[in-house]
């Protein structure tokens, strides 16, 4: 038989032996009891519903959408099964397995995020999110955030799959760096004793790994101490303004982030270092001190915070504390930036203050000028 022979649609039974199975078929999970009942079924109805296979050469044609229905004919020992022969691209093929996916309700959310992928890579023709989801009728948004379900750790992949998280925790997940997915993870449970001696693991509500999230991985770049427009600060990964992995950067994906964020802390933390020793650099005479509660480390040029106490950029709501050093100032004033903490990179005004004239302490204010 010739390709060049076959219409555009045609139907007929063809042997199990001359049929393959497509490797862009993004389903992946095929469960032995719905196979046995579909082969059961098979055995006494035939297969109802033909398979859409493309000729392959003369004598072999690949699974474009029905591997379920070809495993159970198998299981069922049938000789043929009915198909419908069309000629395909690489491209049409992927949208009639991504549509034909959509179409079932058991399809796990990571084979359809693999078919989205799958359409997103082509080279030709080249789709964009949009496009597909003008040929998928779903949403951009939609789209987008199932296409980054491909982007989870392997860890995140095998808890999902085994059904002990669900697909809005996986969709969270998904848009962290592979270095904090993990961290994450753990975050969606709780563990509960129950007074036995074998702990159990309860999944936490959606709400409750955003608010982790939120406070523990989203870094807010409005607080940032520097530039975020300095591409200098980390080279590899340019400006902040230009990073794709800015929520800013990407609404689909992070249309519910109220604040412009930055997702990847290692990043955060190299441009915070950068910008310390580049600040520095330009100003050798700037006092160091720590924001981090207890001693600093060995070696550690900073200014413990016991040592310290910062001064209140408001009036004081009261008569007694007019008399507080907090509420004090002074014209002899310098310059201090925190190299320790969680304020670290942020610049301070100080001033030293004699107590008791038996010792010193250093009292800082926040410096008004905003980067």
């Amino acid at each position: 038989m010739s390709t060049a022979n076959i219409v555009a649609t045609e139907y007929r039974n063809v042997p199990l032996s001359i049929l393959t199975e497509s490797k862009s078929n993004p389903r992946r999970i095929f469960e032995d009891a719905a196979l046995k009942e579909l082969a059961d079924s098979i055995r006494s109805q035939g297969v109802l519903s033909p398979l859409l296979v493309r000729p392959l050469n003369e004598r072999s044609f690949e699974i474009v959408a029905g591997a379920r229905r070809y495993r159970a004919a198998q299981l069922a020992e049938s000789e043929t099964v009915p198909v419908r022969i069309v000629n395909l691209t690489d491209a049409e093929a992927l949208e009639a397995q991504l549509i034909e996916n959509l179409q079932r309700r058991d399809v796990h959310p990571l084979e359809e995020a693999q078919g989205f992928r799958a359409l997103l890579n082509l080279d030709e023709p080249k789709y964009s999110i949009e496009q597909i989801s003008a040929k998928t009728g779903k949403s951009p948004a939609y789209v987008a955030q199932r296409i980054k379900l491909t982007e989870l750790s392997p860890a995140v992949v095998e808890a999902f799959y085994k059904d002990e998280i669900g697909v809005g925790h996986a969709l969270l997940l998904a848009k962290l760096q592979l270095a904090e997915q993990e961290q994450a993870l753990a975050a969606c449970f709780r563990e509960d004793w129950g007074g036995g001696s074998k702990n159990k693991r309860i999944l936490l509500p959606v709400r409750n790994l955003q608010q982790w999230i939120e406070h523990n991985i989203l870094l807010i770049l409005n607080d940032a101490p520097f530039s975020k427009n300095d591409a200098t600060l980390n080279p590899q990964a340019g400006s902040c303004h230009d990073c794709p992995k800015r929520t800013g950067h990407n609404k689909l994906l992070f249309a519910d982030v109220r604040q412009d964020a930055c997702t990847d802390p290692a990043c955060y933390q190299t441009k915070v270092d950068a910008h310390v020793a580049k600040t520095l650099a330009a100003k050798p005479k700037l006092v160091q001190i720590s924001a981090a509660y207890g001693q600093p480390a060995a070696g550690s040029a900073a200014i413990p915070r016991n040592k310290y106490i910062e001064i209140k950029q408001g009036k004081p709501q009261n008569g007694k504390q007019r008399d507080w050093p907090e509420y004090k100032t002074c014209k002899s004033t310098t310059e201090a930036i925190i190299t320790e903490g969680t304020e670290k990179g942020e610049l301070r005004k100080l001033w030293i203050y004699i107590h008791n004239l038996r010792y010193a302490k250093l009292l800082i204010m926040r410096s008004v000028a905003r980067r």
